[in-house]
């Protein structure tokens, strides 16, 4: 059997459903305990690290999508309410209809080019039932669904709490999505 390490140790010896503790002593839910690349980059990002404390909407994206267009939107939603706390992080996706085909610098590139995204644009990782990375894999067992398209949304609370989910239809400015947002501020 396998010595568990001083992090995992006192990870269960004070855990608790939500998370819990480093062996550095700071706290992180288990929804947000997970390490990404930031698109085409090399270092990983420990999401509680980068975002602890925020609001985070996470969305699934592709560069050749009908629902392309949101970016947009998810970009104004992160411009006018970031002072609040929300972060918008999108994770390209290839899952669905094939959409999302290209390397991670077209990507950066497009996003940056047709709709001036600022932002955190993660590494692309799979979305889809059977295939999801384990941080929407869990997100999507919290939630009570799994994306079932691109720009799939997951939003949660300063505490790791998933509490909203939308498809891709949903707007990320409609009404709905905005109430809610600004509800956990």
């Amino acid at each position: 059997m396998k010595p568990l390490s001083v992090s995992l140790l006192l990870g269960l010896m004070v855990s608790g459903v939500q998370g819990y503790v480093h062996a550095e002593g700071s706290s992180c839910p288990e929804t947000l305990d997970h390490s990404f690349r930031l698109l085409a980059g090399e270092q990983q990002q420990r999401l509680c690290d980068a975002h602890r404390d925020k609001l985070i909407l996470v969305v699934n994206t592709a560069s050749q999508c009908g629902y392309t267009y949101q970016y947009e939107g998810l970009e104004h939603l992160q411009q006018r309410f970031a002072e609040g706390g929300l972060v918008v992080v999108g994770f390209p996706s290839n899952d669905f209809g094939r959409q999302e085909p290209g390397a991670e610098q077209q990507i950066q590139a497009f996003c940056r080019d047709q709709y001036s995204i600022q932002f955190p644009m993660y590494e692309k990782i799979h979305a889809a039932k059977g295939l999801a990375h384990p941080f929407i894999e869990g997100l999507a067992q919290r939630a009570g669904e799994y994306p079932s398209w691109n720009f799939h949304k997951y939003l949660i609370d300063r505490q790791g709490n998933v509490v909203g989910s939308w498809g891709g239809r949903t707007e990320p400015e409609s009404a709905e999505l905005v109430g809610v947002i600004k509800r956990y501020l």
